[in-house]
Order: C-alpha cells, then sequence, then structure tokens
C-alpha cells in the first residue's frame, strides 16, 4: 500500500469497484479494443479523477496516483485512461482562464465527461525530438488550427481533448476541443499488440475554430503554464507503472505456490521487487506533494518516472518467466503484463526520452557550476 492510501474510505469503494467491474474486463480492453465507458464514470463518480471531498477543483495528486496504481494492478490500459482523464483535470485546475475551468473542469473531475491528453506532440517538440504537428492563427479572440495528431487516447465523438499547436507569429497554444467540433475529423489507427481498448484516435484539424472560452493557455502564458502542470502530468503516470509492478507481484505469488522451488533461482525476487516498489512510492508521495504546491524541482521528478519505466519491465519480464510456459498463453495475466510494461516505457515521456532531458538538465547544471 503506497504512503496516500492510508484507510481512505473512497479509495477502498474505488478497489471494491476495480475488483467488481474491471477484473472481468481487462482482456477485452487489452486485445478486443473494448473501451470501458462505463467504469470510467463509476469511477468518476467515486472521486477517480480529482473530484474530492466538496471541491471538484482540488485535484489531490497523491491520492490521484494511489487511485491510478489501484487501476492498474487489474489493467495497464484503464490505468493509462484514468490519467488521461485525471491529467487534463490537472491541466485545467492550473488553467489560467477562468472561462475554460468554469466550462469544462467539474465535467472532468466527475467523469461526465471523458477527456484526452494529446499533449504528446507538444511534450516531444519542446524536448528537441520531433516537430509540432499542429498550428494555429488568430482569429478575433480565438484562433483557427490545422494539422495532424497521429496517436490522442481517451479520444472520441463525445469527449473532449486538449492539446497544443504553434501559433503563427510566435509562440504555443494550448486549448480543448470537443470531438464533434466542425471540421475535426477522428480516424482509426492501425491495430496495437495490446493497449487496444483506450480509444487512441488520429485527429485531423481542418479549420477548427477554437473560442477564447476553450482555451487554457494563451502564447504569452505558455511557458508559465507548462513549467506548473509538466511536473504534474509526469508523475501522473508513475501510477500506472507502480500498478503494473503491483499485478506482476502477484503473478510471482501466485506461480511461486507450486514452482517455488525453481523460481527461486531467477533474477528479480518478488521481496526485492517490492522492496524498489515501496520506495519508489515513497519519492512519488513526497515529490507530488511538492509539486501540488508548485516547488518541485523536475530533474528528480523526471528520475522517479525512468525508475518507474525500468522497475514495470523488471517486473513484467520476471513475472513472464515465473510463469513458465503458462507465461506464454495470450491469456495469462503475464502476457498482457509484459505489454503494459513495454507501454509504461514507450508512452511519452518515453524511457529515451526521460534520458535525454535527465542527461540535458545534468549537463546545463554542471555547465552552471563550471561557469
Amino acid at each position: 500500500m503506497s504512503p496516500s492510501e492510508n484507510h481512505n474510505p473512497s479509495l477502498q469503494a474505488i478497489a471494491t469497484l476495480v475488483d467488481a467491474s474491471l477484473s472481468r474486463l481487462a482482456d477485452s480492453i487489452d486485445r478486443e479494443g473494448f473501451y470501458p465507458v462505463d467504469f470510467m464514470r463509476e469511477l468518476g463518480k467515486l472521486g477517480g479523477f480529482g473530484a474530492t471531498g466538496t471541491d471538484a477543483y482540488a485535484l489531490d495528486l497523491p491520492r490521484q496516483i494511489a487511485i491510478t496504481t489501484q487501476v492498474g494492478r487489474v489493467c495497464g490500459s484503464t490505468a493509462f485512461l484514468v490519467w488521461c482523464q485525471s491529467t487534463c483535470a490537472w491541466y485545467l485546475q492550473h488553467a489560467p482562464s477562468a472561462a475554460v475551468r468554469q466550462r469544462y473542469l467539474d465535467k472532468v473531475a466527475s467523469g461526465s465527461l471523458l477527456a484526452g491528453t494529446g499533449m504528446s506532440n507538444a511534450v516531444k517538440h519542446l524536448a528537441g525530438i520531433e516537430k509540432i504537428r499542429l498550428d494555429a492563427r488568430r482569429d478575433g479572440n480565438g484562433y483557427v488550427v490545422n494539422g495532424v495528431l497521429p496517436w490522442v487516447s481517451n479520444a472520441g465523438a463525445d469527449n473532449l481533448v486538449i492539446v497544443a499547436a504553434a501559433v503563427e507569429g510566435g509562440g504555443y497554444l494550448m486549448f480543448a476541443v470537443e470531438g464533434r467540433a466542425q471540421g475535426l475529423e477522428l480516424h482509426p489507427c492501425p491495430d496495437f499488440s495490446g493497449m487496444e481498448g483506450t480509444s487512441t484516435l488520429n485527429l485531423r484539424f481542418k479549420n477548427v475554430a477554437v473560442g477564447a472560452d476553450s482555451v487554457l493557455a494563451h502564447p504569452e502564458q505558455f511557458e508559465a503554464f507548462m513549467a506548473r502542470i509538466k511536473a504534474g502530468f509526469v508523475l501522473g503516470q508513475a501510477g500506472m507503472g507502480f500498478g503494473v509492478v503491483e499485478g506482476c507481484l502477484k503473478t510471482l505469488r501466485e506461480s511461486n505456490v507450486t514452482h517455488a522451488h525453481v523460481n527461486a533461482l531467477l533474477d528479480d525476487q518478488e521481496a526485492d521487487l517490492q522492496a524498489e516498489l515501496v520506495a519508489l512510492q515513497t519519492q512519488a508521495d513526497a515529490l507530488s506533494r511538492q509539486a501540488q504546491a508548485g516547488a518541485v524541482a523536475i530533474l528528480p521528478v523526471l528520475k522517479l518516472r525512468a525508475a518507474a519505466s525500468e522497475l514495470a519491465l523488471r517486473a513484467a519480464n520476471s513475472a513472464v518467466l515465473h510463469a513458465g510456459a503458462r507465461g506464454y498463453l495470450m491469456r495469462h495475466p503475464a502476457q498482457r503484463q509484459l505489454r503494459e510494461a513495454v507501454f509504461v516505457a514507450i508512452v511519452t515521456p518515453a524511457l529515451k526520452h526521460l534520458r535525454k532531458e535527465i542527461r540535458d538538465l545534468e549537463q546545463r547544471q554542471q555547465q552552471a557550476e563550471a561557469a
């Protein structure tokens, strides 16, 4: 149990919902493309996306990581959807525009409006990895947007997505757009090896009008806004990794019921993985409290996120090996957990992306110290 879980009754209710409703759906979500809309809405009613207490605008980041972990124990795909939804609430909570908060925050935090974050391209662009794919030009108090985003998850005709575009004349725009917006086309993606039920779509913008009440950050606000939300964006994904690791530990325990005598010869035993997980969860709890207060250094956040990816990969590999031939069956949880762990390591910021940012930051720090 992570430091933020304690004995919170709402977390207990969420755990009950996960065990009762999600466990039987995990395989269909992973391989058959089943999008768990009903589960997501029920989770929202329990405060699973930040609608806590009487203030739906106060997303508690440590608690959110604990919720995502609970979901990820059973289904990594759905944990990713929970991250998408809660991260959109995180964006809206900190948006400098009161109009967009009033329009969307309560609906997203409560789960009545499902939402996807399409910030992968922008985050990679800002890290010097790829070109930005959306362009915007000013049109009165709003903007007109064109371009294509190839992978946006938790998207759909009835959903909201939050994305960013380069603005003609300089700077960047971050905005929300509804799936049925005029000029926005939603197209299916090629088949994935897993994670099929994440409603990941190709979004094509053709002169999409963005009103002032859909703007989270104008160009003059964008840099400060990104600095405020980035740590929460990155730390929120740690819950995905933690959940996958906990699911793998369950596979190890079940496999050891009959094969502990030979599994003991494998690397990455349950006790070692569990100890590393607890250490990372303790770090995540402290960093997420700092991020919530807006006073966290980004370098330890990136290192924590990279470590969560690395641990998930080791745990999933160990789960398959502990399960043996059974772990090579498509229906076995270890096979799904292996794909989920790989996803944790490739979703933006991917492990290679994280290592690039960590290297760049450390080099700048060394140069500053030498100057």
